[in-house]
């Protein structure tokens, strides 16, 4: 345990104020999220995770961003709501919660309505997420690995599978399956994550076979394809590539023989740089 109001940092690295990277509207999420206008994406430095291929490594690792008060946070919040923005979304926010928890009161008395989009790494404590409960709308958790060995090694993450479910099941116990509304944008629900890494390292199908077994054929699963080999990746000869074609149509396959009525799978062919961030830019994806 550590102090933050006395300058102490644990294994996030975040402090006791709000440290933020960008606040834009982003139209890379899944189109319930981003819709046509995008989604409000406010993207915190800092995490509680070690992934060494982490994509947004420079706000996660590094620490790029500045330094705001719940109120600057509140102004940013309703500032994307009247840029158009279909949803406000809190990315990587659980190391910031009490401030966020500020600005969002602040927001919403001064007329903040979207839904609120709880993008996380899944690696939260249920008690954490219970705080939330009536707050988020929509969570968008991540459910990276099938083994807690590949955890430890790849994210530095201790118990993750134990962890990792334990917070899934909070936040489907709270939001439920997906709803949209007339216009497809989500207004409650949860969308489970998955990256597929190369050479079997985030046990796919059993972290699909899970989701499918855990919580039925109803739920969001967002199958994602774009791992790209960055920040320390290179320290393991595994991860130093992309998934092929191959690996991804098993993936594909999985998702297909499991019988999952909702979700997303990105299209292989499609992917670009354009989904790799530089927040040192003013355009973070080109």
């Amino acid at each position: 345990m550590v102090n933050r109001l006395r300058g102490e940092t644990g294994r996030c690295k975040a402090g006791s104020t709000i440290r933020i990277a960008k606040a834009i509207a982003h139209f890379g999420e899944e189109p319930p999220i981003s819709g046509t206008k995008g989604s409000g994406a406010l993207f915190f430095s800092h995490c509680n995770l070690s992934c060494c291929f982490c994509q947004n490594y420079q706000i996660s690792h590094e620490g790029q961003g500045i330094e705001i008060t719940p109120a600057v946070l509140a102004d940013l919040m309703l500032m994307l709501q009247q840029q158009g923005c279909h949803t406000i979304n809190l990315v990587s926010p659980t190391h910031y919660l009490p401030f966020i928890m500020a600005g969002l009161e602040r927001a919403a008395r001064s007329g903040l309505h979207l839904p609120l989009v709880y993008n996380s790494n899944g690696y939260d404590s249920p008690e954490v997420l219970r705080i939330l409960e009536g707050v988020v709308d929509v969570y968008l958790p991540d459910m990276k690995y099938a083994d807690d060995a590949a955890a430890q090694t790849f994210s530095g993450a201790r118990d993750y599978t134990t962890i990792n479910l334990a917070a899934v099941d909070e936040m489907m116990r709270q939001a439920g399956y997906l709803m949209l509304d007339a216009h497809g944008i989500a207004q409650r629900g949860v969308i489970i994550r998955h990256l597929v890494l190369p050479a079997g390292v985030s046990g796919t199908n059993r972290v699909l076979t899970t989701i499918r077994n855990r919580y039925g054929r109803f739920a969001a699963v967002s199958l994602m394809a774009q791992y790209t080999p960055c920040y320390h990746a290179h320290r393991f000869p595994e991860l130093t590539r992309r998934i092929s074609r191959e690996e991804y149509a098993s993936a594909v396959a999985t998702v297909t023989s499991l019988g999952f009525e909702y979700g997303w799978i990105q299209e292989y062919d499609s992917l670009d740089n354009s989904f790799f961030p530089d927040f040192r830019k003013k355009k973070t994806w080109n």
